[in-house]
């Protein structure tokens, strides 16, 4: 296998991962928001966890990864632009996602508004899994195959730069999910290029990752 081959192993693998956790990620978030049972704190976490991390991955494409590929290989602007628009269109879900009001109030009459505000929030998270859905299904297809024309280097300094952005919101969560999604070959390598502070607090980020994602399917409190 050549070096470059190689490249493209590791960035389908990593670009592969991080789409399942999107699709793990709101997927969860309309069950566990349809269920009164699971505590307001957690839905939250997840929500805040799925609004920034989004929002992160797709402006990191636009802006760092998507002008490297058309470096590389012009012609595949014009996908890569539509893409981008679509996008645009997620962060109006995420933006009417991170609108709902998941504190907790009493109208004047002292009736807690908890179910309406569950409901706003699992009205708002199926619309962005429906939207997540839809673009994974049609950006994959489309970046898969032009993550070969991304050199091992390349591919590495924007692995960093990405980790080194991310937003600092239930970073504990991305651990469980890409747990789930990955084989442990697969989780190892995209996490070797993780700070050694955070790569230090592993064991502890799965423990609380896993204890958290318990309580959002509904299997304790």
């Amino acid at each position: 296998m050549t070096m470059q081959a190689e490249s493209d192993s590791q960035a389908i693998v990593e670009t592969r991962l991080a789409h399942e956790t999107h699709r793990l990620a709101t997927g969860l978030l309309v069950d566990a928001a349809g269920r009164s049972t699971v505590p307001r704190q957690p839905l939250a976490q997840l929500r805040d966890f799925i609004v920034a991390n989004l929002r992160h991955h797709h402006e990191t494409e636009d802006a760092w990864l998507w002008p490297l590929i058309v470096a590389a290989a012009p012609d595949t602007k014009r996908s890569l632009d539509e893409l981008s628009e679509e996008h645009d269109q997620l962060d109006s879900a995420l933006d009417r996602l991170a609108s709902v009001d998941l504190t907790r109030t009493e109208d004047p009459d002292g009736e807690s508004t908890s179910s309406d505000s569950r409901h706003a929030l699992r009205e708002a998270a199926v619309a962005v899994r429906d939207s997540v859905r839809d673009h994974l299904a049609h950006e994959e297809p489309i970046l898969l195959p032009a993550l070969r024309h991304i050199t091992s280097a390349q591919w590495e300094e924007f692995a960093r730069r990405v980790i080194a952005e991310t937003p600092p919101v239930a970073g504990h969560l991305m651990i469980g999910f890409l747990d789930e999604t990955g084989t442990p070959a697969e989780v190892e390598s995209m996490l070797a290029n993780m700070p050694p502070p955070v790569k230090s607090v592993l064991p502890a980020l799965r423990s609380q990752a896993t204890a958290d994602l318990r309580v959002l399917r509904g299997d304790g409190s």
